[in-house]
């Protein structure tokens, strides 16, 4: 593949390296802890005793969370509750938590958990972020919850036994599908060079926003900025690329392996600072703070 010096000159526009979508994720992990129908029965046999709980869960959880030092501290909650805060948190838990106990197990709920996670990086409306650490403690506690709430109420060993094995696999999968969610928001921030993608066309309404600001290290590429972006909005690849298996030479692993490599779908132009970098030094073309790199669909 012919490369520009300088960012300039016919480059290769492939971009590698993205991870799985949410999609892709969460049906992985599913298949890895083998959650089956077995699981799922047993699980449905706890459903009432645990819902009955989740008014009272839900308010511990908060009154928690406001009495612990370090998540008083992050969630601003140092000198009292600001109960508008309290409310929407309380309506997000609640959401999640019926979700939860109605067992879905849905693309669109491998994608809010993934949405939570952004959130939880300080993407969301208040910008707040939420250290992984408690993140994943949330989830600790709502297993352990489960379980003394189970126990409490099935007599049967052998009940007990199969759901807290079917929830620890659920809730593994959305702890996972979170961090994912969180990593790609963080990796966004990263960074002391910001530049700004700029969106036209489906793609504004698709990800619900004209342009964002990508962080960059030092001798940054494009690819990197694109592989940020479509981390992020996982959604966008349909719409602006293509996969290709990609496979493996022998020598490179134990065994052939297939990855996938991303090229701009027919007609779609990426351009930086209004340079068309089909032209101008491709994907590898370097990019600086306060850069721009546009997406443009066909016919713009």
């Amino acid at each position: 593949m012919l490369m520009g010096n300088n960012g300039r000159g016919r480059g290769s526009m492939e971009l590698r390296g993205l991870v799985p979508t949410p999609e892709e994720r969460w049906a992985l992990m599913r298949s890895y802890l083998e959650l089956g129908e077995g699981d799922l029965e047993a699980m449905a046999a706890t459903v009432e005793p645990l819902f009955r709980r989740g008014p009272d869960l839900v308010k511990e959880n908060y009154d928690y969370l406001a009495r612990f030092p370090e998540t008083a501290a992050v969630l601003g909650w140092e000198d009292g509750i600001d109960e508008e805060h309290l409310e929407e948190r309380r309506r997000f838990f609640t959401i999640w938590l019926a979700r939860l106990l109605g067992l879905d197990l849905s693309d669109d709920m491998a994608r809010y958990m993934f949405y939570a996670g952004k959130v939880h990086a300080g993407h969301g409306p208040r910008r707040i972020h939420v250290p992984d650490i408690f993140v994943t403690g949330a989830i600790s506690r709502v297993q352990a919850d489960f379980a003394a709430t189970i126990q409490a109420h099935i007599a049967d060993a052998g009940v007990v036994a199969r759901a807290l094995a079917g929830w620890n696999k659920v809730l593994t999968m959305h702890l996972d599908m979170m961090l994912m969610g969180y990593q790609v928001a963080r990796a966004v921030d990263e960074g002391p060079n910001p530049v700004r993608v700029t969106l036209f066309g489906r793609l504004r309404s698709l990800v619900g926003r004209q342009e964002m600001v990508i962080h960059t290290d030092p001798n940054a590429r494009v690819a990197d900025v694109l592989r940020k972006f479509f981390n992020y909005y996982p959604e966008a690849r349909r719409e602006a690329l293509e996969a290709h298996p990609e496979p493996l030479e022998e020598g490179e692993s134990l065994w052939l392996e297939l990855t996938e490599v991303y090229v701009p779908r027919k007609s779609w132009r990426v351009l930086r600072n209004g340079r068309d970098l089909n032209y101008n030094g491709g994907f590898e073309a370097p990019v600086e703070a306060g850069d721009e790199v546009a997406l443009f669909p066909p016919g713009r």
